[in-house]
């Protein structure tokens, strides 16, 4: 297991961190203080930075206008990408975009290939991604309510969806309801395709997140879905398949989010250090001198690299599984290396389990630090540590709770010990 990177990926990764720091950073004060929708014109023109520069779409099939890279790859620029708010969004890999490309190119027909990946792909439209709601537990997709009832050529949909993540400007949401209300557990629910001005699709709110609520791509809508009507050619995959593509979907997005979280790891660690060297108690020392927080230094350091290494085992553990017996050249499309992270999640299941809730307490205990060491200021939004510490206290819930990844890891370690 060599974890070496390659001096074209070093290259990479070099010309990654110049961008960040000439094009994204420059962007995070207006980002903290004013609404999404707001920037729009500056984000525009940071992404046409980043598509001359060759740089779009890291992990978009080289077919479709991305880059192409294997998840372990694209892990490593999603953590140099993830030190800012606005890192994925500006260069094309943010959730759940990312996640709704992944399963579009798997499973998209041709005719939905053309109207909702193309576009999606360039940066042309925005998509949500329609699971969660309020009346039934997110760690548990399989008692969702929103129903999709056939009528002729039509799929009528009905229900309420929350922490629809971006809806508020998407173009179309993937939206998981229950299609086959009498089939097993894991097989009642599909995924449909529904444009957003599709009557009967309704944005009810933004949701303030620890009083935030914020617009455009920086929000969580409620959804409610009254009558709303798609014709049948909208459905995502086989009909009954909702519960697999939504696991096929989440595992690499696991991935994404471990990585980003540890570019959050740096920055604020990065800060912190910064912070403490700066900061004088009185004429002769500095935060840097006392002892309490040489050892939150510490603590992060190692907790931070303990972490990565885990998650990069992680994806090459995936990457490895989902190439075994072939071994696509450098040259070769993305499509198989796209396809080699979702067939290669299943065997390393109870690794994303781990990383999913380890790698989220790491974060909020460097970011706590961070906004502890630089007091007042910590909590203000005169650094990107307030909205750090706000928005990504969801790590620990989204996407399955801590809970959950701890006990399906826990039941996997304790079968393979039944066994012996």
């Amino acid at each position: 297991m060599n974890f070496a990177i390659s001096a074209e990926l070093q290259d990479l990764l070099s010309r990654i961190e110049a961008l960040m720091q000439t094009v994204v950073y420059p962007l995070e004060p207006a980002f903290l203080s004013t609404r999404f929708s707001l920037l729009a014109p500056q984000l525009q023109a940071a992404r046409a930075r980043i598509k001359e520069a060759g740089l779009w779409a890291p992990q978009v099939p080289a077919e479709l206008g991305g880059m192409g890279l294997s998840l372990l790859e694209h892990g490593l620029v999603s953590e140099a990408l993830g030190k800012s708010p606005l890192g994925h969004f500006v260069f094309g890999c943010q959730a759940p975009d990312a996640g709704n490309i992944e399963v579009l190119h798997k499973y998209g027909t041709p005719e939905q290939i053309d109207r909702f990946l193309l576009p999606l792909c360039k940066g042309e439209i925005r998509s949500c991604f329609a699971m969660t709601e309020p009346d039934s537990p997110g760690s548990n997709p399989t008692q969702l309510h929103t129903r999709a009832v056939r009528s002729g050529d039509e799929f009528v949909l009905d229900g309420r969806k929350w922490f629809t993540t971006a809806a508020d400007g998407a173009a179309f949401a993937v939206v998981m309801a229950v299609t086959n209300p009498e089939a097993a557990a894991h097989q009642r629910a599909s995924m449909l395709l529904v444009p957003t001005s599709t009557p009967g699709f309704e944005l009810v709110r933004n949701i303030s997140i620890m009083g935030d609520a914020n617009d455009g791509f920086a929000s969580h809508a409620e959804i409610k879905l009254s009558g709303c009507r798609v014709p049948a050619t909208n459905l995502l995959g086989p009909q009954g398949a909702g519960f697999l593509i939504a696991q096929e979907r989440l595992g690499p997005g696991r991935i994404h989010h471990c990585m980003r979280w540890l570019g959050i790891c740096a920055r604020s660690f990065d800060l912190l250090c910064q912070r403490a060297l700066s900061r004088k108690i009185d004429a002769t020392e500095t935060l840097a001198d006392k002892q309490l927080v040489q050892a939150m230094i510490a603590e992060s350091r190692a907790e931070i690299d303990a972490a990565r290494l885990l998650v990069l085992q992680t994806a090459w553990r995936i990457d490895q599984a989902g190439h075994e017996g072939h071994a696509p050249s450098k040259a070769a499309s993305g499509h198989a290396k796209t396809h080699a992270g979702a067939s290669g999640f299943a065997a390393a299941q109870e690794d994303v389990s781990l990383i999913k809730f380890h790698v989220a307490g790491v974060m909020q205990r460097v970011v706590d630090r961070a906004v502890q060491v630089h007091g007042a200021m910590g909590i203000t939004s005169d650094t990107v540590l307030s909205y750090f510490y706000a928005h990504e206290r969801g790590s620990r819930i989204y996407d399955g709770p801590d809970e959950v990844h701890k006990l399906a890891a826990a039941r996997r370690i304790l079968r393979r010990y039944a066994r012996s």
